[in-house]
């Protein structure tokens, strides 16, 4: 009989990604693969990919890996990914996980899985990833949703920034070659998926690896002559990404979401230099600047850190107020987590939870207000939307520049690109009706 494999995924795009790829690897060996809410197979190997960007993701992975072991004690579980990568000795101790496999581990699991089960017995498998120099390849065909595909195009980051763990489980830049991400968006295309994520740990950076200059945008130029493909969303990016130049280029690619998540982090000079961040608000302003002289209808969104170590009051009202002029549509709001082995965790004046708990519901509430009112915008107007899935009899879709529609009808339309007319907002979505 085949073996049951079942994947678990925590944490970014990326993750999604991996697992994907090495989805499709048991799959080509003949495992059958279960999904992840799965809960009536109990599986045979079941694979955690972790992630460990706060301690509260640390802690999921913990709980994950251990709940696993406990719902079947013949269950082979195994502990993949970032936080396998940079706490390798931590899992080691836990009786429950009978593998662990770093991010360089990620391309050949099924090997090491296959190795376990001929030894029984448990086994700690993870490279230096700072020693790695070349993008590690899956394959040229992954494994993909029904409307939307998320594209790994690099791997790694230099930045180095104080509050982040990232760099040492990913490792250095490594970018992917032009031609492997060409003929892995082809190929999506042929199965009709109309959309794509470009994601990395830091897409920014892409290119920089390459002995001829060849960057982020002289890919873009590329994939958006793919047929087939309709929508190109960019992941997380860097603001200095964003210039003059870049964006005369951006502009005339038609299938360039205009969505943009640049990770701002705080909206206080002071403390973007603590943080380094290598760039300051006025600048991020300029940035915005030009991204809203560009796209009428941009949307932008961001992450932020509140309770960064040595955030006074007065810091963290610079922020809000920035925030307020630059009215984000959505803001992803982090409670600053120390990571050990960061600069930020052995730094003076760390910020206590109840202050971090209070500054995190001001900004949500913020983000909240934005949300409702950028919406508003598009009452009686219509929008292009990709419908991506039917739940409780209602179709749930984005439009390109990241609102989320629903709609109810009789047809199928899943994976439809379909003009509606938006006719009242909730608080996360926008009801919509086609025409009669």
């Amino acid at each position: 009989m085949k073996k049951v494999v079942k994947f678990i995924t925590l944490g970014c795009k990326v993750n999604q990604y991996e697992t994907n790829a090495m989805t499709q690897k048991f799959i080509e060996k003949g495992y059958k693969v279960i999904e992840e809410n799965n809960e009536e197979v109990n599986p045979d190997i079941c694979i955690i990919n972790t992630c460990t960007v706060t301690n509260m993701s640390d802690r999921k992975s913990r709980q994950m890996l251990r709940k696993m072991k406990e719902k079947n004690t013949e269950t082979i579980v195994v502990a993949v990914g970032c936080y396998a990568q940079v706490a390798k000795e931590e899992l080691s101790k836990i009786e429950e996980i009978d593998l662990v496999l770093g991010n360089n581990e990620k391309v050949e699991i099924v090997k090491y899985v296959e190795e376990y089960l001929e030894e029984n017995k448990k086994r700690i498998e993870t490279e230096d990833v700072m020693q790695s120099r070349e993008f590690s390849e899956f394959g040229e065909i992954t494994f993909s949703e029904k409307t939307r595909a998320v594209i790994k195009i690099q791997d790694g980051c230099d930045r180095f920034c104080s509050y982040c763990i990232i760099p040492y489980a990913r490792g250095r830049v490594r970018s992917r070659k032009p031609r492997s991400i060409i003929l892995e968006i082809t190929e999506i295309a042929k199965r009709g998926i109309k959309e794509i994520v470009i994601t990395g740990i830091h897409i920014a950076s892409y290119g920089k690896d390459f002995k001829e200059e060849y960057k982020l945008i002289d890919l873009l130029e590329e994939i958006n002559k793919i047929e087939g493909i309709q929508r190109i969303r960019l992941g997380s990016i860097e603001p200095l990404l964003i210039t003059e130049e870049f964006i005369e280029r951006l502009k005339k690619l038609e299938k360039i979401c205009h969505h943009f998540h640049l990770s701002l982090q705080s909206g206080c000079d002071e403390t973007l230099k603590r943080m380094n961040r290598r760039y300051t608000t006025e600048q991020f302003e300029t940035i915005v600047e030009i991204l809203r002289n560009a796209y009428e209808d941009v949307n932008l969104t961001t992450d932020i850190i509140v309770g960064f170590p040595g955030e006074t009051e007065e810091e963290f009202n610079k922020t809000y107020e920035f925030l307020k002029e630059i009215k984000f549509y959505k803001m992803h709001v982090f409670k600053y987590s120390p990571r050990k082995g960061t600069k930020a965790a052995v730094m003076e004046n760390q910020i206590p939870g109840n202050i971090k708990e209070e500054r995190s519901r001001k900004l949500i509430e913020l983000s909240n207000r934005n949300e409702v009112e950028y919406n508003e915008q598009y009452i009686g107007k219509e929008v292009e939307v990709l419908f991506e899935e039917k739940k409780d009899g209602i179709y749930k879709g984005h439009t390109q520049n990241y609102i989320m529609i629903h709609c109810e009808t009789d047809r199928n339309i899943e994976n439809i690109i379909d003009k509606v007319l938006c006719k009242e907002v909730k608080e996360e979505y926008v009801i919509a009706d086609f025409y009669m």
